[in-house]
């Protein structure tokens, strides 16, 4: 009876795995399909959906090691580790949902992973084993930093996230985990894409050019492995492989002078063909809300309306392999026109808010405590259930009992003081350097009602090797993930649970849809040294050891040799007399030398051995 009204909501996170696990199988080996969904949402943005799926009923386990459509890596995992389902997302920027609505597959910024794992004795510490290898693996298939997942970020969920995989009834273990410092680039959509059957030579993965997928305002890649057998038998499994690249373009950046667009304006180059091996190639593009306003060239070729929640939606369908169906090479190019007499500003009007929005941030000042907060908002007139999941890294530290819950009517701008009771509280504490703190709370959210999240936090003091190398850029903090069960399905565009194709969701109405969203990624700014003291002492250091080397080395190596030199006088008259006359002496001395050498030359070579003075002598006397 505690769960309250929250009872609901888990029952229909089981049930999901429920509905996934009677999906019908077919005994087909693999098949392929490739979808383009494209969408216009308000504030002159165009939403574009990529969705590649490959099902493989591979029967037995054994026949894993033969693979065709299906990447041999994925094979290889299915293989090595006890792993059921996997998620992985790649994103970078925040879906707007305010002015978006709800995307087809959520994602947070940074990159996100988990999985389910399932298999015989299988225990806590072999799972945390197989956790770490299988984050190690698809790091270097995706050519992404999953290899930074451990268990110091790692949360194991109990509520909120719930398996699509079969059998049911066996003992499950969940791994999950954030790195909201990673930032999507090219190097992770070219390996993405080789996943494929066809690559990105032809289909629809030609039209993901880097160059303009990553000049967007948002986008996502995502890859999604789940393994669904028929009961419990073991040897009648499918493994599905969903591949999905979610965009959105800012019309405004094109600077045109209206807001006309195409599939050439958008990726660069119009489509070239379909997969030679997709089972089918569709392009479905929404005509009603934001898309009524552009005419279409050429018009699709079908139309669909699809009730889901009692909210209509239509798309316009073009079928690829009819287009080029006729021989030939073309490219194929869809525009969207606005009509000549389009009142712009009158089509730009802000859209109806969805039913649960939700936010988070940061109060406080400082760098030694702060407070986190999470804005949840009921714009529905019924109440709804809600499921908040929170991870909060090691070195921020959170005190449970100053967990507080307040509510506010949205006529109000401040929160009051009137307390809103939860009825599921999950929190395990972390643990510095080894475990990050985890903590799930359930809550009934009245109509037109907003919720305000807030716990106390501390802010660790690292190690200098903690520290990242940016480090007053600042430590993120996980996005928050919010849960509730909408009765309607106003802005709602996430597949069913036993569907893999976007057509699935066509008419796909049931008593209740399962809503899953993200909150912001937070950044905090921990107590930081200064890291430019140890750099000014090396300067410094290298500075004096350079200055005092060298006149060091010239004492310790060169020899000192003294030397007498005659003294001069100080006046510089005296000096330049004496310098005249010294000169003058000097060719005195020389002419008489010569000249006594040549009279004296008999006389020296008779008597060698005689008294008489040298030259040297005389020379030296004179000078004394």
């Amino acid at each position: 009876m505690w769960l309250g009204c929250l009872l609901p909501l888990i029952v229909i996170l089981q049930l999901v795995a429920g509905s996934a696990s009677r999906a019908p199988l077919g005994r087909s080996d693999e098949r392929f399909y490739e979808e383009l969904v494209v969408r216009p949402l308000s504030g002159d943005h165009v939403n574009t959906y990529f969705q590649f799926t490959t099902r493989w009923h591979f029967g037995h386990k054994d026949n894993l090691y033969h693979t065709q459509l299906t990447p041999r890596v994925i094979a290889e995992v299915l293989q090595q580790f006890a792993v059921k389902e996997l998620h992985i997302g790649l994103t970078q920027g925040l879906w707007r949902y305010e002015t978006w609505g709800y995307p087809i597959v959520e994602a947070t910024s940074g990159a996100e992973l988990w999985a389910w794992f399932s298999g015989q004795n299988l225990t806590n510490a072999e799972v945390d084993r197989q956790w770490a290898q299988l984050a190690n693996v698809f790091s270097g298939v995706l050519c992404s930093s999953l290899n930074f997942v451990d268990k110091t970020n790692s949360i194991a969920p109990r509520h909120l996230i719930r398996p699509q995989f079969m059998p049911a009834n066996r003992e499950k273990y969940v791994r999950y985990a954030t790195l909201p410092r990673e930032i999507v680039c090219t190097e992770n959509l070219t390996p993405w894409k080789k996943l494929l059957p066809c690559g990105s030579a032809s289909g629809f993965a030609s039209l993901l050019n880097s160059g303009h997928v990553h000049n967007t305002k948002y986008h996502s890649l995502g890859l999604k492995v789940r393994l669904l057998c028929e009961d419990q038998e073991e040897d009648n499994c499918i493994v599905e492989l969903t591949q999905t690249a979610n965009l959105v373009y800012d019309l405004r950046l094109f600077e045109l002078s209206n807001m006309d667009f195409s599939l050439r304006r958008l990726f660069g180059m119009g489509l070239n063909g379909y997969c030679e091996l997709a089972e089918s190639s569709k392009i479905y593009v929404q005509r009603n809300e934001h898309g009524q306003k552009y005419n279409l060239v050429p018009s699709p070729s079908t139309e669909v309306r699809s009730i889901r929640g009692g909210h209509v939606v239509v798309y316009g369908v073009y079928d690829m392999q009819e287009q080029f169906k006729d021989p030939g090479e073309r490219l194929f190019n869809v525009a969207w026109l606005s009509p000549k007499n389009d009142n712009h500003r009158k089509n730009n009007m802000k859209p109806a808010p969805p039913p649960v929005t939700a936010h988070r941030y940061i109060l406080g000042n400082g760098q030694e405590r702060g407070r986190i907060a999470t804005e949840i908002t009921n714009n529905h007139y019924e109440a709804l259930p809600i499921l908040v999941q929170e991870s909060i890294p090691w070195y921020v530290h959170a005190y449970l009992h100053t967990l507080k819950v307040r509510q506010k009517p949205q006529s109000l701008n401040e929160y009051g003081k009137q307390r809103l009771f939860f009825k599921l509280l999950h929190y395990k504490p972390g643990k510095q350097r080894e475990l990050p703190s985890h903590m799930e709370l359930g809550f009934t959210l009245p109509a037109k009602t907003s919720a305000l999240i807030t716990i106390d936090v501390d802010y660790l003091l690292l190690k200098w090797l903690e520290y990242p190398p940016d480090a007053n850029h600042g430590h993120y903090i996980g996005a928050a993930i919010v849960a509730s069960q909408l009765p309607m399905g106003r802005n709602y565009t996430a597949l069913p649970p036993e569907g893999h194709l976007f057509e699935h969701s066509f008419n796909a109405s049931r008593p209740s849809y399962v809503l899953s969203l993200h909150t912001e990624a937070l950044i905090v700014s921990l107590p930081t040294p200064d890291f430019s003291m140890p750099y000014n002492v090396i300067c410094l250091a290298c500075t004096v050891v350079a200055l005092a080397f060298g006149p060091i080395h010239s004492v310790a190596t060169k020899m000192i040799v003294v030397g007498r030199e005659a003294s001069a006088p100080k006046n510089f008259l005296k000096k330049l007399l004496a310098k005249v006359f010294r000169r003058r002496g000097t060719e005195a001395v020389k002419e008489e030398s010569e000249g006594d050498a040549v009279e004296g030359t008999g006389t020296r070579a008779e008597g060698a051995s005689g008294d008489q003075p040298i030259l040297e002598d005389l020379y030296e006397e004179e000078h004394d």
